[in-house]
């Protein structure tokens, strides 16, 4: 038996797990833990014990389809990559630069998001790039730059089990980030305080110290409370705000108002309950924060990161070993696709596109002129694409007919698109909408890097050939690039790292080479620097950590006698994001095979609903017929939808509200009915 283990990550969650391929005879047999990794130690969630399964279903795209009359036909990669560059060169022409759109992927590797956003600005003429961190963790960027000067995790996994304290808010860690919950667990074991801040019941709830069950969109109230009561008690870091940061006179002044008797009944919480937490989170150092899109899918999400970055400085809780404020994110390389700058308005390494200086600098690098302006997040494209202005999209492995807002408006804006290309290697609702798809390869068939929560620069490598006639994600981008005039002449995924090295201070000190063993985390600045392992340790990248003194806002929606109920969706153990992966997976799909809501038991009582009963969840935007599960793991008043169905996609309901300053969508809040369905 010819049996060989290949080292790679899993491309699941932001944790970026170790583990091994197994390939016998040149195909995928079995994954294998890496006992040595030091962020999965051995171990693996269910996901990442099954993720080989997610790129060998049978309806994997093999081939370039070109649609014809209205039908996919299958092409040669000359036809397709031919008809690409004429269109998107023709639409430039046309309507200029800023009528395109490339789309990177939080899915794919730090070398094709390079090359992606590289193809946009050197290629195409604009900086309309952007990818899925807009539906997720962009709240995150925006609120840390602001708060601390960095937009990333501040400190490293393996700290959490070694904190006092852990803050756990609108952070669903079991399920959507496992191994980070066996963390969690671990530092309660070891007698950690652990305080859990969201509107269900989760897991950690259950053997949390303290549970705080508010209502989904009020956490910002519910932040300044906590600061209300750590100020008037003389509970917080005199020493740390009086050093470290500015802005406190502000933040005091706003918070003030914010009394636990104030509070209680826009959160929904006991004032009692709130005062304890308080003082256990402000006498219990080092302590750690931990959030995900609980906190950043609002249309308050950049002000909700700012609070929670408040509340951590004002009790010196940031650069601290085992304390800081921990985004943990989604998405396998939502960290690096952003590090990549495939956001609109930074290059490579978080440098400002409307900088003089930093735009010199890359025009020298490309060897071309550069637009100055900051362009549109994707939330922006899709707006525009409806109202006519971006006429073409190179959409690299996402699925905004799935995925983003209020989807009945997403599939108008594409439908008026003069050309859509989609990168995929499942056929996708947004691929269905397409003029050509391209068959990418999955993270088992090509090198690379991926840059996970703990800003861990991580290889993956090739384990077998690709599927077909599909090839690596990063040729076909270099392929387009050539055939439209702007050759990249990149031997190997390592000489694209080469040049971000070069150009991003940050990555300065990475490279393949140095990644081979277990990564390096970020900043790393030279050859001979050893990564970071937690960030601001006696000063903020900004200087001084900045308070911010914010007011609640209550969401875009609120319940009202037609939608009496707060709707939230999320992340379930056993699925991830639309289903494109897990749910080709036998025994992934196997657990939970359908749509679901949860609902209190009160409330089912009310509406005559029991557990698994056919009900009707509708919203100013839609309606799902669902099977409804019925407990006490939902706040009364609020129903809970995974959005992982694409035969019942919960953004049909959700609102397409974003915030402000990000950009991101509300899918955390909206107003909706239930009703049973006989």
């Amino acid at each position: 038996m010819n049996l060989k283990y290949v080292p790679t990550t899993c491309p699941y969650c932001g944790t970026g797990c170790g583990f091994y391929l197994k390939v016998k005879d040149g195909e995928l047999a079995g994954v294998a833990p890496s006992k040595t990794h030091p962020v999965s130690q051995g171990r693996l969630c269910v996901k990442g014990t099954t993720a080989w399964e997610s790129v060998i279903a049978a309806d994997r795209i093999k081939e370039p389809l070109i649609k014809k009359n209205g039908k996919f036909t299958e092409a040669g990669w000359d036809e397709a990559l031919d008809l690409i560059a004429e269109k998107f060169s023709k639409l430039k022409k046309k309507y200029g630069p800023d009528s395109l759109g490339v789309w990177g992927s939080a899915r794919c590797t730090n070398e094709l998001n390079y090359l992606a956003q590289k193809l946009a600005r050197a290629v195409f003429g604009t900086n309309n790039v952007d990818h899925c961190a807009r539906t997720c963790h962009s709240p995150t960027v925006a609120g840390l730059v602001r708060s601390f000067g960095s937009g990333a995790m501040t400190n490293s996994i393996d700290e959490i089990k070694n904190a006092a304290c852990v803050f756990a808010i609108g952070s669903n860690t079991p399920e959507a980030h496992p191994l980070i919950g066996w963390r969690v667990r671990a530092a309660k074991d070891k007698g950690a305080k652990l305080i859990v801040c969201d509107p269900r019941k989760i897991d950690t709830a259950k053997y949390a110290d303290i549970h705080i069950q508010h209502y989904p969109g009020t956490d910002i109230a519910l932040l300044n409370c906590l600061m209300n009561t750590i100020i008037s008690e003389g509970l917080e870091d005199k020493q740390y705000v009086k050093t470290r940061t500015e802005g406190f006179g502000e933040l005091k002044k706003v918070v003030a108002k914010y009394t636990p008797e104030y509070t209680s009944p826009i959160v929904g919480v006991d004032a009692d309950l709130m005062v304890k937490a308080a003082r256990l989170y402000a006498k219990t150092k080092p302590a750690s924060t931990l959030y995900t899109l609980g906190i950043t899918e609002h249309t308050v999400g950049t002000e909700n990161v700012m609070s929670v970055a408040n509340l951590a400085m004002l009790t010196g809780n940031v650069g601290v070993e085992s304390g800081g404020v921990n985004p943990l994110r989604g998405q396998n390389n939502v960290q690096g696709a952003c590090d990549m700058a495939a956001l609109p308005n930074y290059y490579v390494g978080y440098q400002k596109v409307d900088d003089p200086a930093i735009q010199e600098k890359f025009e020298k690098a490309w060897g071309t002129k550069l637009s100055p302006t900051p362009g549109l997040t994707t939330t922006d494209q899709v707006i525009q694409a409806k109202e006519g202005k971006i006429k073409g999209l190179y959409v690299i492995g996402e699925d905004p007919l799935t995925s983003d807002p209020n989807i009945s408006e997403v599939r108008e804006s594409l439908e008026k698109l003069e050309f859509l290309v989609v990168h995929e290697i499942y056929m996708s609702p947004t691929a269905e909408m397409a003029d050509v798809v391209l068959p990418g390869a999955s993270f088992a068939e090509k090198d690379g890097t991926f840059t996970n929560s703990e800003r861990r620069v991580q290889l993956i490598n090739k384990a077998i050939e690709p599927v077909g006639n599909s090839r690596p994600d990063w040729r076909i981008v270099c392929d387009v690039a050539a055939r439209m005039g702007y050759p990249f002449k990149y031997k190997s995924t390592a000489e694209v790292m080469d040049e971000i090295a070069s150009l991003a201070p940050i990555y300065g000190g990475i490279s393949h080479d140095r990644c081979r063993k277990v990564g390096l985390q970020w900043p790393c600045l030279d050859k001979d620097h050893p990564g970071t392992k937690y960030l601001h340790k006696g000063k903020f990248t900004r200087g001084l950590g900045k308070f911010h003194g914010i007011e609640h806002r209550p969401p875009a929606e609120v319940p009202d006698d037609q939608y009496p109920f707060i709707l939230s969706t999320g992340r379930m153990r056993f699925h991830y994001n639309v289903g494109t992966m897990s749910r080709r997976t036998h025994l992934l799909d196997r657990e939970f095979p359908f749509m679901f809501v949860e609902v209190n038991e009160k409330d089912g009582q009310k509406l005559s609903i029991r557990d698994m009963d056919d009900c009707k969840v509708s919203t100013r935007r839609g309606q799902l017929k669902v099977k409804a599960r019925v407990s006490d793991r939902v706040k009364e008043g609020v129903m809970w939808m995974p959005f992982h169905y694409v035969e019942a996609p919960a953004n049909l309901l959700t609102n397409d509200a974003f915030c402000p300053i990000a950009r991101t969508g509300e899918y955390k809040a909206c107003a909706a009915r239930l009703e049973k369905v006989s």
